[in-house]
C-alpha cells in the first residue's frame, strides 16, 4: 500500500518540490484547506498495460518502417507529392 499523508495548502506552497518528489516516489499527499481535503498529489501510474518486451517489438517494427522511408531534406516537396497521390 502506498504511503498517504496530509499537507496544508501553505505547506504545499512552501515545500512544492519536496512534496512532488515524495509523490513521484509513490506517496499520495492529500492537500487540505482549513482542514478540508481539496486535492491529491499522487504519482502518475502507467496505464498502458504493455509489457517491456511488447514495447521492444513495437519499437523494432517502427524502426523498420522508419528505415524504409525515403530521405529528403525538403518537407514541402514531400507534402506536395503526398497531396498529389
Amino acid at each position: 500500500m502506498r504511503n498517504m499523508r496530509k499537507a496544508s495548502v501553505r505547506e504545499l506552497h512552501i515545500n512544492t518540490s519536496a512534496l512532488v518528489r515524495e509523490a513521484a516516489d509513490g506517496s499520495v499527499i492529500v492537500i487540505e484547506r482549513r482542514g478540508e481535503p481539496v486535492a491529491e498529489l499522487r504519482p502518475i501510474s502507467s496505464s498502458s498495460g504493455i509489457s517491456k518486451d511488447a514495447k521492444e517489438v513495437i519499437f523494432a517494427s517502427m524502426k523498420e518502417l522508419w528505415d524504409r522511408m525515403p530521405l529528403t531534406s525538403d518537407s514541402t516537396k514531400t507534402i506536395a507529392e503526398d497531396r498529389d497521390r
